[in-house]
């Protein structure tokens, strides 16, 4: 019974990753020939197409607003990144996309499986099971992503080889939104590792995982817009903007809590004021 019943779960993970393979491949390539191709490929291909669009899109339509309809509204005029800067981050971020988009295949092919504790639906273990699970989830992803945005800071190899490329936007007039993704591929895959972690240390929703992998490119974007959001504690621009310019503080992802807990927040509203 146990066999059987992991077996339907194993096919449920088969048939959610057909569904998004489908909602993506479907409109791209007329009557269904990506079936064809082998399972991870058809993955990493809906990934690739999927990961860029949301790069490019959001990327374009927050620096129309920001830049165009609301110039010098949320942004000075002089702090405003150049096309040409705007460019070289994008040949970055897309140099390095089909390398990123390995990640997630991996773990869509790890989760196929049965090599981790996800489970495909909210039914499986109800509402307030799902709300613990997915804040150990989330806290563990902090704490992984915070630690090893650290070291590759704090391991000089690390960073010369790999980080430096990131950090080569460290002011206003250099970040935009599409500096989110602009780093050396392999650095990108480091930070976002912890999501694939996780799926190893608690029981995860896959559908939910699926969805914060895709969400990095979104949030990403978001904190290199240079835009101070002022709301606690969530790691903005504000904050990340400073990482940029002193590359010892704000090393956090979504929250400040492990760069308070650790000793390494600067909060931007103390910046202001040290400033006036």
């Amino acid at each position: 019974m146990g066999t059987t019943i992991a077996a339907d779960c194993l096919h449920q993970f088969v048939e959610e990753t057909d569904w998004y393979n489908g909602i993506v491949l479907d409109a791209l390539v007329p009557g269904g020939s990506w079936k064809r191709l082998p399972r991870p490929l058809q993955s990493w291909l809906r990934n690739y197409i999927g990961g860029t669009a949301l790069y490019l899109v959001s990327g374009f339509l927050w620096c129309f607003h920001i830049y165009y309809l609301k110039r010098n509204v949320y942004i000075p005029k002089d702090s405003i990144p150049s096309n040409k800067a705007m460019l070289l981050q994008i040949i970055v971020a897309m140099k390095a996309m089909p390398w990123y988009c390995m990640l997630p295949t991996l773990s869509e092919y790890m989760v196929e499986n049965g090599w981790t504790r996800c489970f495909s639906s909210v039914g499986e273990v109800g509402w307030p099971a799902y709300i613990v699970y997915q804040t150990i989830y989330l806290l563990i992803v902090e704490f992984g992503i915070y630690w090893m945005h650290r070291e590759l800071h704090d391991i000089k190899p690390l960073y010369k080889y790999l980080h430096a490329t990131h950090h080569i936007y460290n002011k206003q007039n250099t970040l935009s939104p599409f500096a989110g993704l602009a780093f050396h591929p392999l650095d990108g895959i480091l930070q976002a590792v912890p999501h694939v972690i996780a799926l190893f240390l608690v029981p995860s929703h896959f559908r939910t995982h699926v969805l914060l992998l895709f969400c990095e490119a979104v949030w990403t974007a978001n904190i290199h817009d240079c835009i101070h959001g002022k709301i606690w504690p969530v790691m903005g621009a504000g904050y990340h903007t400073i990482h940029h310019t002193t590359y010892r503080h704000n090393y956090g992802h979504y929250t400040v809590w492990m760069d308070q807990i650790f000793g390494t927040l600067r909060d931007p509203e103390e910046e202001f004021k040290k400033a006036d």
